[in-house]
């Protein structure tokens, strides 16, 4: 019976070493890009090689076939105006038409340039509501600070870790779910990127009445992933504003409250403007839901 209780114990000091070194493991290592994954400016265009992938010039690039596609589109209007004359369909003046293709010849060629003030444009809000908690609070509003508050106010010194205590579950509910937080935003991340790359085709779907749901969709999907991290900055502003020195119980699952609401407002943007889901096991068939 003793031996029994002796293996016991040591499978559960055992398996607390393990969670322990775990933890601590993210809790130094992974963290610190979760401010540059969530907070996202302009400065994600500045990669040389997501730059030529884009274009730097119309012969070049994604631009390239942007501009490929755009005689294509002049192709396909001039075989339809010409067909309207036998079927009688209307459709728009070549006067219109060569208009349009004007304006959304430069706003393709020029997509570099209008995502870059699209993402200043979030990116400036962002830090207005970061900037407004850090007046009153004179701390830096943002995931590693966090961190160091729930280290600071929800620690367990390493001899007296259980996993299978209360405070144990909460601190490895509060690892668990930011490790979450960072495969989500991380997913964002890529999935920004690849909303930027179809920006120019986005512009140039405008031209036509039967493509225009193409830029409906990306603008949505696009706008709502960026608009996350004004719901991030808001929530991380309430988190700031709450005493959290005591310590409490209550205190403690707030914290896992407010994480959660992090890790879920994909969700809740997605409940107001719609757009693409950063939950990973979201169909991919849903990105582009008209």
């Amino acid at each position: 019976m003793e031996n029994t209780s002796n293996i016991t114990t040591s499978i559960i000091n055992t398996i607390n070493t393990i969670l322990q070194n775990l933890f601590s493991s993210i809790d130094n290592s992974l963290y610190e890009i979760l401010d540059d994954i969530t907070f996202i400016s302009s400065d994600i265009l500045n990669d040389s090689y997501f730059e030529k992938i884009l274009g730097t010039t119309s012969s070049n690039g994604l631009l390239l076939i942007a501009n490929s596609l755009l005689f294509g589109f002049v192709l396909y209007y001039a075989i339809k105006y010409l067909f309207s004359h036998f079927t009688y369909s209307k459709i728009e003046t070549p006067t219109q038409f060569i208009f349009k293709c004007i304006i959304f010849c430069v706003c393709v060629n020029s997509s570099y340039f209008l995502i870059s003030q699209l993402l200043d444009f979030f990116s400036n809000i962002t830090l207005a509501i970061r900037g407004i908690g850090e007046q009153l609070f004179n701390k830096s509003i943002c995931f590693s600070e966090l961190i160091l508050n729930i280290n600071n106010f929800i620690s367990i010194e390493e001899a007296s870790f259980n996993v299978f205590s209360l405070d144990g579950i909460i601190k490895a509910s509060l690892t668990m779910s930011l490790l979450n937080l960072v495969f989500t935003y991380s997913f964002r991340y890529v999935m920004l990127k690849v909303f930027i790359l179809l920006s120019p085709f986005a512009f140039l779907s405008l031209l036509l009445e039967s493509t225009s749901w193409f830029f409906k969709s990306w603008i949505r999907n696009i706008f709502s992933l960026l608009f996350i991290q004004i719901i991030v900055s808001i929530v991380l502003l309430i988190l700031f504003s709450i005493d959290f020195s005591s310590g409490s119980l209550m205190i403690k699952f707030i914290y896992i409250g407010a994480i959660n609401a992090l890790i879920k407002s994909n969700s809740f943007v997605r409940e107001f403007i719609g757009g693409v889901s950063t939950t990973l096991s979201q169909n991919v068939n849903n990105f582009f839901k008209k």
